[in-house]
């Protein structure tokens, strides 16, 4: 009997996926950078960068709710995503003019596109594998895909660090969008294998109409966000964060309504999948401090010298400069730093970085006047995915072994197994907390590398796992719906990354932020755990391992 292929649709998300991430990811990775570049940026603290980054990101993944739902009764598939890559390119090209009120306009265009992009090219794929031949595959399929948005990820960030380094950072935006319109184009040459299975679900009896969504849901969600921003004083942290968790509640509501209007054979998958997305929120809230503390730690507390055969490839790249070493840079600020302190000697403001040699120890400072090669910061970002690139297919070839002996692992207890592995990279940062002295000391970024090492293999575990189990348990009805619905829980994880991460100064003893972190993923980790049961058993209802 011939072994069964994959669809050759695959292929074609697989490279619109790909280039999308390319233009995500190389943005993401110089974002707070850029925030806070004091000569061509905006001059904004830790703080700040953080709370903006992690609103962003939030509202990224916030709006697939809408864009899974308009695709599902109204517009279908292809066009969204045609739609949302086309508003994400323009965003990311206008990244790049040096104006808030174009910032925020760019920004608003990568979080409306997204929002129809990201939900519907992700339940097309499940679509396509929907068949009786391709459904068995449907797992690795999505390990492949995912792999794809990997292959992106890793080298945006080479792109992205060699042209704001030769041109400056309007350019390293520029590639961004230019990357998402090579995946649109890709998207539209493919059409063909998938426009059967674009197939509108419309309104179904029992559903909310879209009226009443606007009415019940959407407004209240704008007018709640517009109090918490209102509202005197920063009751989680800022005004952003406020005004975030506020717009939140009228859409967690309408998920709880979706659970308790259920018909009675879809109620059990759908509270499935709620507990899903309730657990998964905190291992987000980790993850996405690549983009914040991570990247702080690769551009502060980290060893980026690069020296012999590698100074030279990196020079002739333009993946790395060059820093003069001064005397003054060492132990206190120059005439470009500017301090605002509280009365207990908080740092309340500060215009511009501690300067690469502030924690470099005396022994490997060079000679005053004399220079070094550091590569760029947002090369750390290239780390993850390329974990990704490698892991992929060992993970596969595991639970393929596995299979094979009828020990695979449900898609729940991987979700549960990625957790309690993401929770072990957390403890790795702690150690390298402590080889550097608190920070007192740049570290190897093997600590970094040996981190997301860790993790990847979590997230593996967890992430594709988890937009497969939307697929399965998901009512046909509601597939692009709950699609969002796990983009809703990414989106809150997103923001509580940003709220975690701008409190990165708070913390003297860096160690306790790294351990802060591990308790809240171990704390996922007991929830998933002790919910095993009775989501294997559902899944196991519905005929699904």
């Amino acid at each position: 009997m011939a072994k069964t292929k994959h669809p050759v649709a695959l292929r074609y998300l697989f490279l619109s996926e790909m280039w999308e991430r390319f233009g995500y990811y190389l943005m993401i990775g110089i974002f707070t950078l850029y925030l806070k570049d004091v000569k061509a940026g905006f001059a904004m603290t830790e703080a700040e960068s953080a709370d903006l980054y992690g609103t962003f990101i939030a509202l990224v993944f916030l709006t697939p709710f809408l864009g899974g739902l308009l695709a599902d009764r109204y517009f279908g598939y292809r066009k969204s995503i045609v739609f949302g890559g086309v508003l994400m390119g323009l965003g990311y090209c206008m990244m790049g003019i040096h104006n808030l009120a174009a910032l925020y306009t760019a920004m608003t265009l990568v979080i409306l596109g997204n929002g129809f992009f990201k939900p519907n090219i992700s339940t097309l794929l499940g679509n396509v594998y929907s068949t009786e031949e391709h459904k068995p595959l449907k797992d690795v399929g999505y390990n492949i895909f995912y792999m794809g948005i990997n292959v992106g990820a890793f080298i945006c960030n080479f792109f992205g660090a060699a042209l704001q380094i030769m041109l400056g950072w309007e350019w390293a935006f520029l590639a961004a969008g230019i990357g998402m319109f090579i995946g649109v184009i890709i998207f539209l040459a493919g059409n063909k294998h998938y426009k059967d299975f674009d197939i509108k679900k419309g309104v179904q009896e029992g559903d909310m109409p879209f009226s009443r969504i606007v009415l019940l849901i959407l407004i209240p969600s704008v007018v709640a966000g517009v109090v918490g921003w209102l509202l005197p004083g920063d009751i989680f942290g800022s005004d952003s964060t406020d005004a975030f968790i506020f717009a939140c509640i009228p859409v967690v509501y309408f998920y709880a309504q979706l659970y308790s209007k259920a018909k009675a054979d879809e109620k059990r998958p759908i509270g499935a999948l709620l507990a899903i997305f309730a657990v998964v929120i905190l291992f987000w809230a980790v993850f996405k401090q690549n983009g914040s503390a991570l990247n702080t730690w690769g551009d502060r507390y980290t060893g980026r010298e690069v020296k012999g055969g590698t100074e030279k490839v990196f020079n002739s790249l333009s993946l790395s400069k060059t820093i003069v070493f001064k005397k003054d840079s060492v132990g206190k600020y120059d005439d470009n730093f500017r301090l605002q302190k509280d009365a207990e000697g908080h740092v309340l403001k500060e215009w511009n970085y501690p300067l690469y040699f502030r924690n470099v120890h005396p022994a490997e400072r060079p000679g005053e006047g004399q220079s070094i090669s550091v590569w760029s910061p947002n090369l750390s970002q290239s780390i993850n995915p390329g974990w990704v690139i490698i892991l992929t297919p060992l993970v596969v070839a595991f639970f393929s072994f596995l299979k094979s002996r009828q020990k695979e692992p449900s898609t729940a207890s991987k979700i549960a197994w990625g957790l309690l592995i993401s929770s072990l990279s957390v403890l790795v940062m702690y150690a390298a907390v402590m080889a550097g002295n608190n920070g007192t000391e740049k570290v190897s970024v093997w600590w970094l590398i040996a981190s997301y090492g860790v993790i990847t293999i979590g997230e593996l575990f967890l992430s594709p796992m988890g937009l497969s189990l939307v697929s399965k348990l998901s009512p046909p009805r509601l597939t692009a719906l709950l699609m969002g619905g796990w983009f809703l829980a990414t989106s809150i994880g997103n923001k509580l990354s940003g709220v975690l991460a701008s409190m990165w100064d708070r913390y003297e003893d860096k160690g306790n932020f790294f351990l802060l972190n591990f308790a809240l993923l171990m704390s996922a980790t007991a929830i998933a755990f002790a919910m095993l049961r009775w989501l294997n058993r559902i899944m196991k209802e519905k005929g699904l391992n």
